[in-house]
């Protein structure tokens, strides 16, 4: 096996974990083998880039190649590091946007590296140390988010060192080291405490509600960092401290700046400058000791839980019979009910996207209060918004091709069917159902406690709008048999995703336009419900297996 450059300096450090109690030397076969094997892992910018199919040597590394995408996310923050020595304001704007960023990686990429147990059953048959299996794993995602956070911070760094000089590159560094400990040791503790109380498939689900929790708290979390600032020129700006401020890392974050630099020592600066020390290094304190257990608590992971009830199991035969014309079709809807429930891989990268979808209409909603008066905002027209609920379609619709069980693709061409009709209209309802009407449920019961019962006939014109831009976007985006491809093996369709976006926008502008005229929502569902009819009907004819 290849040695690593990355393995030739984690060399230097070998003392420090023997003096921890880690076997180094098993510890660095186990990370070289662990390195090998991610050669084979896409990340989720690649997921639909080509793997080149005259690839002999097995040597390319996707996510080493996806760091340069990284690197150009991370030339945003520059013009807050430059422009301006208002430390504490740029710099938690800074780690806001970083934060989101590599949390949203860890989601994405790291939750399958940071949940994987699939080395036990090896290990386990051998004389190693829980400790050194468990450190391993810890410095394997450490490895790949020092690679992550490099790439997102080069440009900031490098922009900083030139217009503040060396001294705020220092602490820019060491700040940025501990951000990554805090945003590692925080997921990690919290799948540990999921995976205290749950096991089997009630945890798996349970990571992924967690999983979109996350997505939209870092979300949300920078609406409250840039809150405690208030613009009173236009190059002038009071940071307003508060006791809320202790629960936003960003915050804290940007006290170093203030205080090391142009020297204040008000009470919230000393404070915050304190937790930005004390609390990343506390819980890589607290992390470490509780790594056995769990590595212990992963093993549920390896447990299938039981039946889910009868109950949850006759309502979803009920919604089948009420929505699927044929036998077949049920028969394909409660295939992908079950393919979008039970893939783990799956959820993995399509549920933190449901996260974005539910937040994205209320962030608009903020930033409007920002600027305008309730009582205005809530008589006009903002309830609109619920369109963004939509922003998930084309992205799942997109993701229903791959499975990590494609290989039981065969399955479609043993069926004897005519046509492949039932397969797609039964997927595509089966995501309706599980996965985008609970997000526009709570969006629009939200909505309507906010913008009252008089928005319910513009919410079932959305509704009906979504259904009929599922079709459109498989159309065209779709038209591969679900679940029969693996991920990262179709061709680039981020381009395709393009038009889908400004086809929405398009739908949002008709149905503003429409809410000026008298009954004009009614007549705009009247169309719709006609334009249903014909694209449930007619697009999937004379399609075959």
């Amino acid at each position: 096996m290849k040695d690593y450059r990355t393995l030739r300096i984690l060399d230097r450090f070998r003392r420090i974990f023997e003096n921890m109690g880690v076997d180094y030397d098993v510890m660095r076969r186990i990370l070289q083998v662990k390195l090998t094997m991610d050669r084979r892992r896409v990340p989720t910018l690649f997921n639909s880039s080509k793997r080149k199919a005259d690839k002999k040597d097995g040597d390319e590394n996707f996510f080493l190649k996806s760091l340069w995408i990284y690197a150009l996310m991370g030339l945003l923050t520059v013009p807050f590091v430059v422009f301006g020595e208002h430390f504490m304001f740029q710099m938690t704007l800074v780690f806001s946007v970083l934060m989101f960023m590599i949390m949203t990686a860890m989601i994405s990429d790291f939750s399958s590296v940071l949940l994987d147990i699939r080395d036990k059953p090896i290990l386990l048959t051998r004389p190693v140390a829980a400790r050194t299996v468990s450190m391993a794993k810890a410095v394997h995602v450490g490895i790949y988010l020092g690679f992550l956070t490099a790439a997102l911070t080069i440009g900031p760094l490098i922009a900083g060192a030139v217009r503040h000089g060396l001294g705020f590159t220092a602490i820019f560094l060491l700040i940025i080291v501990l951000m990554d400990v805090l945003v590692l040791v925080l997921t990690a503790l919290v799948y540990l405490l999921i995976l205290r109380f749950f096991d089997g498939e009630r945890l798996k689900d349970m990571i992924n509600y967690v999983q979109i929790m996350l997505t939209i708290t870092m979300s949300v979390g920078y609406q409250f960092a840039i809150r405690s600032f208030e613009f009173s020129a236009l190059l002038q700006i009071e940071f307003t401290p508060a006791r809320w401020q202790f629960l936003v890392p960003p915050v804290w974050f940007g006290a170093p700046f203030e205080l090391l630099l142009h020297g204040a020592t008000d009470p919230y600066t000393i404070a915050f400058s304190i937790l930005t020390l004390v609390v990343p290094l506390a819980a890589l304190l607290v992390y470490i000791r509780l790594m056995p257990m769990f590595e212990r608590g992963l093993q549920k992971l390896s447990h299938q839980g039981g039946s889910r009830g009868e109950a949850k199991a006759g309502l979803m035969r009920r919604v089948a019979g009420a929505i699927c014309r044929s036998k077949e079709e049920r028969s394909f809807f409660h295939f992908a009910s079950a393919m979008l429930k039970k893939e783990r891989e799956f959820k993995l990268k399509v549920y933190p996207s449901l996260g974005f979808s539910i937040v994205f209409p209320f962030l608009f909603l903020i930033s409007a209060l920002r600027t305008g008066d309730w009582s205005e905002i809530s008589a006009g027209r903002m309830y609109l918004m619920v369109y963004l609920t939509m922003i998930v379609i084309p992205t799942v619709v997109m993701m229903l091709r791959y499975s990590g069980n494609y290989k039981g693709a065969w399955l479609f061409k043993a069926v004897p069917l005519q046509d492949a009709a039932p397969v797609f209209k039964g997927t595509l309802k089966a995501f309706i159902v599980r996965l985008y009407l609970p997000v526009f449920v709570i969006v629009g019961i939200v909505f309507i406690l906010l913008f009252g019962v008089r928005i319910i006939p513009d919410l079932a014109a959305v509704l009906l709008c979504s259904l009929l831009y599922v079709v459109l976007c498989w159309l065209m985006l779709g038209k591969s048999i679900p679940f029969t491809e693996p991920f990262g093996s179709g061709q680039s369709d981020g381009l395709k995703v393009l038009p889908m976006i400004l086809l929405l926008g398009v739908f949002f502008g008709i149905h503003f336009a429409v809410t000026w005229l008298a009954y004009g929502v009614y007549l705009y569902i009247a169309l719709l419900l006609l334009l249903n009819a014909l694209a449930w009907s007619k697009a999937f004819n004379r399609i075959k297996l």
